[in-house]
């Protein structure tokens, strides 16, 4: 990893913490571990930074965009949000489910 991709890395996770800071660990373990949870704070790095960048667009776009990028950067939330509450979810099995039945 280049340290371009590393500063980005970082950067899109302390952006995802910030939007859950009370599961910090939990997206710091996703980060880590999964592909598809890390791709997801990285489009969401991308959309708030092209959301702060979008006064710079020119007048008769600025609007449409910044209402396109709060949508996508919303989804992205509730997506990681998502992520997040499943990778809490443990399957138990009944104890006896285990056991061989008897007839």
């Amino acid at each position: 990893m280049t340290s371009e991709e590393s500063h980005s890395a970082q950067l899109s996770l302390e952006i995802a913490e910030a939007r859950f800071p009370e599961q910090t660990v939990r997206v710091r373990q996703l980060f880590q571990r999964s592909e598809t949870f890390r791709s997801m704070c990285e489009d969401l790095a991308a959309a708030v930074e092209t959301l702060a960048n979008v006064d710079s667009l020119s007048d008769n776009v600025r609007e449409a965009r910044r209402q396109e990028y709060a949508s996508l950067v919303d989804a992205l939330v509730a997506e990681i949000g998502e992520a997040l509450s499943q990778s809490k979810v443990v399957v138990l099995r009944r104890w006896d489910e285990n056991k061989p039945k008897r007839h």
